[in-house]
């Protein structure tokens, strides 16, 4: 290869790095030497929501809850941004993967959307280089007394359990971002959510943005909501070293109740899985990824 090609090629790499460095993906998911938080932002924890037609793609305010949503996620980006964050990764992790409005995200945050079918999923990508995990519009597991929107993954989960651990899903994610050391430090969503996560990760910052009274949600107002999370986000992040990470002891056993005869039977067929109840599956793995395998595989 001649100088001039070897030149030529050094030149474009170099714009490549440079452009990339620029977009903030040039060290994507390695270690830095600042301050990163991630930030999942799920629907049903919104402030405000309190039906299906709220956070389904065909419901009629749905248009309306994907702005409220972007904007809590922007109040936690901020919040993260004034305690000193020098990357924030936000993960849209409701649904489809695809309800965060982009050109409304903060500019100063990389927005992660699409699905995964992998078992971090609403934690992707998520590893040993972040310093924080923040939740925001998280609702309570399936079959809580007072709570919005409640369930645990699908509408066929009844109860999911690792180690006789019942858990929501901002408890199986904290799991996640435990197996990286990365503390949960801060959760907004129904006051039921908000105590759930507490009881299960410790006393950390929470903004509870409604409560349930039956099926009917009381609301804060989205400003006020919004301000919460932000000054919550900044003071979880700024005290981020009193939390500790989020871990049970391996091997790992799932016990996943559900509602539906035929997943069941198809479920016991995954590699290791075995029937264990009329309504159970259990999986047992010194692996906890592949643990939420075998969950995504047989729920």
């Amino acid at each position: 290869m001649d100088r001039e090609v070897r030149m030529r090629r050094l030149t474009w790499t170099v714009s490549v790095v440079a452009y990339l460095t620029c977009l903030g993906l040039a060290t994507f998911g390695s270690a830095q030497n600042g301050l990163k938080v991630f930030i999942s932002v799920d629907m049903e924890g919104i402030t405000g929501v309190s039906g299906r037609e709220d956070t389904g793609t065909s419901g009629s305010q749905y248009p309306y809850f994907r702005k409220v949503m972007t904007r809590e996620a922007n109040a936690a980006i901020e919040g993260a941004l004034a305690a000193g964050a020098t990357e924030v990764v936000v993960r849209d992790s409701h649904g489809s993967k695809t309800n965060l409005l982009p050109e409304e995200l903060n500019r100063n945050a990389l927005l992660v959307r699409g699905l995964d079918p992998g078992p971090k999923n609403m934690m992707l990508p998520i590893d040993e280089s972040f310093d924080a995990a923040v939740f925001i519009g998280y609702h309570a597991k399936a079959g809580s007394p007072d709570a919005i929107l409640e369930h645990t993954s699908n509408g066929n989960v009844l109860d999911f359990s690792i180690n006789g651990v019942s858990l929501p899903e901002g408890g199986y994610n904290a799991l996640i971002a435990g197996l990286y050391n990365v503390p949960v430090v801060f959760v907004a969503g129904d006051k039921a959510v908000c105590q759930q996560i507490k009881g299960l990760v410790g006393d950390i910052e929470t903004v509870a943005v409604k409560e349930a009274i039956g099926p009917v949600a009381v609301n804060l107002h989205p400003e006020v909501a919004r301000e919460r999370i932000r000054a919550g986000v900044e003071k979880a992040v700024r005290n981020r070293e009193q939390y500790k990470p989020y871990k049970l002891s391996p091997p790992y056993t799932m016990k996943l109740q559900l509602k539906r005869e035929e997943t069941i039977n198809e479920g016991a067929l995954y590699p290791g899985a075995t029937r264990t109840g009329d309504w159970e599956i259990t999986y047992t793995s010194g692996d906890l990824l592949e643990v939420l395998k075998a969950f995504n595989a047989t729920k």
